[in-house]
C-alpha cells in the first residue's frame, strides 16, 4: 500500500468532518481489513486516502498504541505538513513481501575481486539487505555511522547513504563498502527507515563541492570522507521539502538559510523550502546567502589579533591589483590563504580539482583506489602469451648514447633505422642533421647488470638520419645505424650481429584510455618494462591532485607554478596539446625519452617524449608520449620532399601489412607532402 501525494492539510480537515463518528467521540473506527495484511500495523490516514478513491466516505483506520510513537490521540487542528510527514514516517507502509523483488551487487572493499547478490523480498534499506548475507556476518565492519557506501565501479563518483532505500537501486548496479574511523552519518531512528517504491521518491545529486559564498563553509558532517566524491545522492519521499530531505539524510550539517543551484542551468535555483518532487535526476550545488557571516567577520575583524590579518588582506589584494605574481607575492606576505586566492584565480580548475577531491587526509585512500586499478593493469599484463609477445617486441629497444651529451630509449622502425627523440641530441644538430664530431652508438640487449656483457651495439651513420624537433609539437629522431654490430668483449665490428626487427609495422591509433605499457632504459639503466594505465584528459587534473596531495599546502604554491613554468598548462582540457598526447604515470623518468608506448594488444601507439617535475629529476606528476601516427606521415612527408625514393620504398614494403600506415601512404601519394613542420592529425 503507498502514500497519498500531495495530501493538503485542509483535504485532511475535510474528511475528518465528514466523518461523523471521528467528530463526536475522537475513537479509532476499525475497518475490516483482507486476511493477509491483518498483521500490518501502525497504518495512517494516508493509507485510507490512497485506498478508498470516494473521499466522501467515512470509513478509515488508525491503529490503537500506547506505546510511544503510536497514531492514538491524533489532533487534526495541531496538524501540520512537517508533523503529517513525521507521522507517516513512523509506519510501515511498505508493499506485501509478494509484491517485492529486488537484487543488486555489492563489494566488501575497494581492493574485494568478488561481487555479491544481495537479494531482499521485503522493502528495506540497502546496509539492511546487506546485513542479511552471510558474507557481512563474516566481514568485521563498524558501527554504521562509520561505513560509506558508493554506488558504481566509477571513480568515486556518487556516495549513498546507509539508510538508502533498496528499491532506489537499479537490479544490476553495484555497491562498495569502506569503513571510516570517523562517524560519516549521523544515526537514523526507526521511523526514518519505512521503504517505499521507487515512484514514491525524488532522488538527486548534491555536489560535494559547494556553489556560490561556500569556499569557508563546512557542508557535511566528515568532510574528509565525503569530498573524495564528486557527489553524494539524496533521496525524499514526495512531498518532503528539500531542507527535511538535507536533515533527514544525517551527512549534511544544519546549513541555515541555503539554496540550490543546478549544475544543467546554474541561473535555476530551488528555495530550501519548496518541495522535492521536481528535483528527481538533477544535480545540484549548495549555496549560501552572501552577507550570511557579516556579523561574526566584523566581530573578527574588530578584535586586537585580527588587525595585523586584515591589514595582510588589503596588502595581498592590493598586490594583485598591481598584477603582480604570486612568486612576489610569496615574499612580501607570509598570509597563505591570501596567495591561494590569488593563485585560484590564475589556476582554478586545478585549485577545484584538488579541493573537492584531495582534502585533509584523503589522499591515501585515494591512493589506495589507484592501486586497486593498478591491480586490474597488472593482471591484464600477467598474461602468458601477452608478456612472451612484449619481450618479443621488446627485443628492438635500445640504449641511445650520445656522448658526452645524453642518453635516452629509442627502438627500430624498420631495417636499420631507429626512432627516438629528437630533444636528446640539442646542440648536436644543423640543418636537421647530425653535426660531424657527434658520436652516436645505441645498445641491444642490455638487460643484465654489470658485470655481465650480453649487449651489442652499432654506430649511427649520418647519412640518412633525421632529426625533427619543433617544440611544443613534434620531437623525434630516426636515426640511420651502421650495419656493421658489435660487443663489449670483441675489438672489431662484424656484420653477423643482426639488428633485431623493427617495431613500425606494429604501429597502432592512440587509445583514449585503457591499458598501457612501456619498455625503456630509465637513468640509463638495464632495460626495464612499466604496466600503467592511460589517463584520459578529462581526468589529468585530478592526476595531478593525487600527487601534490603528499605535500604541504604551503608547498603547493611553489609547484604548481613551477608546473605552469614547464607549461603542464598545454596538455590540460582544453590546452593546445590535449589532444595532441598521451598521458599516465610511470617510474620511467629521465633516460626513459624514446621508449616505445604499447597498448593492450601489443600494438605501438606512443613515444614516451617528456614528463612534469615537482622539486627534484625523480619525481614527476604525470608523464606523456607523441602518438607516433603523425610523426610516421611527418617523416613520409619529408621523404617525399626529399626524393629519398630508396627509404620511401624501404617504407612503403614495411608498412603494407598495417591498414593504418597505408592510409598515411595513400594520402601522401594523392595530396603530395606539405612543406608545413606542423604534425598533421591521422583520425
Amino acid at each position: 500500500m503507498s502514500p497519498a501525494k500531495g495530501v493538503t492539510l485542509g483535504h485532511f480537515q475535510s474528511l475528518l468532518k465528514e466523518s461523523a463518528t471521528f467528530q463526536s467521540q475522537r475513537t479509532q473506527v476499525k475497518v475490516n481489513m483482507p486476511r493477509k495484511k491483518q498483521n500490518r500495523e501502525n497504518k495512517d490516514i494516508r493509507s485510507y486516502l490512497n485506498k478508498n478513491d470516494n473521499p466522501g466516505s467515512s470509513s478509515f483506520s488508525t491503529a490503537q498504541s500506547s506505546q510511544s510513537g503510536g497514531a492514538s490521540g491524533f489532533q487534526p487542528e495541531e496538524a501540520t505538513g512537517a508533523k503529517i510527514r513525521s507521522q507517516v514516517k513512523k509506519e510501515n507502509e511498505c508493499d506485501s513481501v509478494d509484491e517485492h523483488s529486488h537484487h543488486f551487487k555489492v563489494k566488501f572493499s575497494h581492493t574485494d575481486p568478488y561481487e555479491y547478490t544481495v537479494s531482499c523480498n521485503q522493502p528495506c534499506t540497502v546496509l539492511e539487505a546487506i546485513k542479511s548475507t552471510e558474507k557481512y556476518k563474516k566481514t568485521n565492519m563498524p558501527s554504521d555511522e562509520n561505513l560509506v557506501i558508493q554506488l558504481g565501479k566509477g571513480d568515486r563518483d556518487v556516495l549513498v547513504p546507509t539508510h538508502f532505500p533498496c528499491s532506489c537501486v537499479g537490479p544490476d548496479e553495484l555497491l562498495i563498502i569502506s569503513r571510516k574511523s570517523e562517524k560519516v552519518e549521523e544515526a537514523q531512528t526507526q521511523h526514518d527507515k519505512t521503504i517505499f517504491s521507487r515512484d514514491k521518491y525524488s532522488v538527486f545529486d548534491v555536489y560535494t563541492v559547494g556553489g556560490l559564498y561556500t569556499k569557508q563553509k563546512t557542508l557535511f558532517r566528515n568532510q574528509t570522507a565525503v569530498k573524495q566524491f564528486k557527489y553524494v545522492r539524496v533521496y525524499a519521499e514526495k512531498g518532503m521539502t528539500v531542507e527535511e530531505a538535507l536533515k533527514r539524510d544525517g551527512r549534511f550539517i544544519d546549513l541555515g538559510n541555503f539554496t540550490l543551484s543546478d549544475n544543467a542551468n546554474p541561473k535555476s535555483i530551488t528555495d530550501r523550502t519548496q518541495k522535492v518532487d521536481n528535483l528527481n535526476g538533477k544535480q545540484f550545488k549548495i549555496c549560501l546567502p552572501r552577507n550570511k557571516n557579516t556579523n561574526e567577520k566584523k566581530q573578527q575583524e574588530n578584535s586586537p589579533c585580527a588587525s595585523n590579518t586584515s591589514q595582510q588582506r588589503r596588502d595581498t589584494v592590493a598586490v594583485h591589483q598591481r598584477g603582480r605574481s604570486v612568486q612576489a607575492a610569496l615574499k612580501d606576505s607570509d598570509n597563505t590563504e591570501e596567495i591561494y586566492e590569488m593563485l585560484r584565480q590564475q589556476f582554478p580548475h586545478l585549485k577545484e580539482k584538488m579541493e573537492s577531491r584531495f582534502p585533509n587526509d584523503s589522499y591515501q585512500e585515494t591512493l589506495n583506489l589507484r592501486k586497486e586499478e593498478f591491480g586490474k593493469i597488472q593482471q591484464s599484463f600477467s598474461e602468458v602469451h601477452r608478456v612472451r609477445k612484449l619481450l618479443t617486441l621488446g627485443e628492438s629497444v635500445c640504449k641511445v648514447v650520445v656522448h658526452d651529451v645524453s642518453q635516452g630509449t629509442g627502438f627500430v622502425l624498420f631495417d636499420n633505422f631507429v626512432l627516438t627523440n629528437a630533444h636528446l641530441f640539442k646542440n648536436c644538430v644543423e640543418g636537421g642533421r647530425l653535426m660531424e664530431d657527434i658520436n652516436v652508438s645505441v645498445l641491444f640487449n642490455y638487460e643484465d647488470p654489470e658485470p655481465h656483457t650480453k649487449y651489442f651495439y652499432f654506430q649511427v651513420a649520418h647519412i640518412h638520419t633525421f632529426i625533427h624537433y619543433s617544440e611544443g609539437d613534434l620531437d623525434y629522431a630516426i636515426l640511420e645505424l651502421k650495419r656493421e654490430g658489435q660487443k663489449p668483449s670483441e675489438t672489431t665490428q662484424t656484420k653477423k650481429i643482426k639488428i633485431p626487427p623493427g617495431l613500425l609495422k606494429n604501429f597502432a591509433q592512440m587509445p583514449k584510455n585503457g591499458e598501457a605499457c612501456i619498455i625503456g632504459h630509465p637513468n640509463g639503466e638495464v632495460k626495464k618494462i612499466d604496466p600503467t594505465c592511460i589517463i584520459e584528459k578529462e581526468k589529468r587534473e585530478q592526476a595531478v591532485g593525487d600527487h601534490l596531495k603528499m605535500y604541504k599546502d604551503d608547498f603547493i604554491v611553489h609547484i604548481i607554478n613551477k608546473l605552469k613554468d614547464q607549461g603542464i598548462d598545454d596538455i590540460m582540457l582544453g590546452g593546445k596539446r590535449a589532444e595532441k598526447v598521451g598521458t599516465y604515470n610511470t617510474f620511467m623518468y629521465h633516460g626513459s625519452s624514446g621508449s616505445p608506448v604499447f597498448d593492450a594488444r601489443c600494438g605501438v601507439f606512443g613515444l614516451h617524449t617528456a614528463g612534469f617535475v615537482c622539486d627534484s629529476a625523480k619525481d614527476s606528476v604525470i608523464e606523456f608520449a607523441q602518438p607516433l601516427l603523425p610523426i610516421f606521415k611527418h617523416f613520409v612527408g619529408k621523404l617525399k620532399e626529399s626524393g629519398d625514393v630508396n627509404v620511401l620504398e624501404r617504407v612503403e614494403k614495411e608498412a603494407k601489412s598495417n591498414q593504418d600506415l597505408k592510409n598515411i601512404l595513400e594520402a601522401a601519394d594523392v595530396d603530395g607532402c606539405s612543406d608545413s613542420d606542423e604534425p598533421i592529425d591521422t583520425d
